[in-house]
């Protein structure tokens, strides 16, 4: 009898490690990393750095419809979601804490979207496409609620990156909405701060630039070619219009595309599950810096949400910039082009 319970007990936490490294690797990592005792205390860390924003009830009925998954008869053997999905996805230029004043400066109140891309995951989710909307595009922001009670006006030929400054993620979501006519099944938003520690956390990341880069704004000096960024240099990249092309927000966009692909790479090279502190280090930076809506807004459904995004690579994700053109009003200022925007949201619905 006493054999037994040793033996027993041996082999359920066995069993238990085994099955929290396949699919609760961040919650493993935290405990090699802090001490099994501290397993509970690294899970709780890791869930309360993230916060979220409740856009569906915000939002209600108002929006386009959602999509119903087509039933699956291996849906059974298959835990994780496999259906297509849209996620709007929000880089802050936010100057709110010491870090991201630092890097980022300019005021310490207010904050707008200074990055927006709407990712379209396939159906099966093995393929993406990713579409950049210039944060100077003149749209038409539609009411919006207020966490205060009350809404914001509709306002024509507004600068896209408006909405995030008047109403925040409810207002930036309702506003994507209105222009695609996709509905967003999730929000993620990254700060400044945030996305130099995921960076960072990484090791960095590889991108190759085809000109020389000097901007005065973003401190980024960079010969052509290949170079290996930390993350505050990979920062500066995401940040750099003035010092290539034009220096238009198009420009800017090119290289942001580029550090996609380049984090989706360097995620594949890095076996994160076979280096718990560097995993445990990803987690931290990310959940620390990260806003969701309530979907999204606990670590098992985050995780959930990466793993079925397991397939996906650089060579299966496809980046592309909503056609655009300068906005006859104003030169600085973009318009839609159409029907080549239409047509593309439409081949995402």
């Amino acid at each position: 009898m006493t054999g037994r319970d040793e033996n027993g007990d041996e082999g359920r936490r066995t069993g238990r490690r085994s099955a929290a490294l396949k699919t609760a690797g961040l919650v493993l990592a935290g405990a090699l990393v802090l001490g099994v005792g501290a397993a509970g205390w690294a899970l709780w860390h890791l869930n309360a750095n993230i916060k979220s924003v409740d856009i569906d009830n915000a939002l209600g009925d108002d929006r386009p419809p959602k999509e119903v998954p087509a039933p699956s008869p291996s849906a059974s053997s298959s835990p994780l979601p496999t259906q297509s999905l849209n996620i709007l996805v929000l880089g802050s230029d936010s100057r709110s804490g010491e870090e991201n004043q630092e890097l980022g400066g300019g005021s310490s109140t207010g904050a707008r979207s200074d990055t927006a891309m709407v990712v379209h995951v396939d159906a099966g989710r093995t393929g993406a496409t990713i579409v950049s909307i210039p944060r100077d595009t003149l749209v038409t922001r539609p009411s919006c609620p207020l966490p205060s009670g009350g809404s914001t006006r509709v306002a024509y030929g507004t600068m896209f990156n408006s909405a995030y400054a008047v109403g925040g993620p409810v207002c930036a979501v309702k506003t994507v909405e209105s222009l695609t006519d996709i509905r967003m099944d999730h929000y993620l938003e990254i700060d400044f701060s945030g996305f130099a520690k995921l960076v960072d956390a990484l090791g960095g990341v590889t991108v190759t630039t085809d000109e020389d880069i000097d901007d005065e704004d973003s401190h980024l000096r960079l010969a052509a070619g290949t170079h290996h960024l930390d993350g505050e240099q990979a920062l500066a990249l995401a940040r750099t219009r003035h010092g290539i092309g034009d220096g238009s927000d198009l420009g800017r966009i090119g290289l942001q595309h580029r550090l996609v692909k380049a984090l989706l790479d360097q995620i594949s090279a890095t076996s994160l599950l076979t280096d718990p502190a560097r995993l445990y280090r990803v987690a931290d930076a990310v959940t620390s810096s990260l806003t969701t809506d309530t979907g999204l807004d606990s670590l098992s459904e985050l995780m959930s949400l990466g793993q079925s995004l397991q397939g996906l690579s650089s060579d299966t994700a496809k980046t592309v910039t909503m056609p655009v053109l300068p906005a006859p009003s104003d030169r600085n200022r973009v318009v839609a082009q159409e029907p080549e925007a239409r047509e593309l949201w439409e081949s995402l619905r």
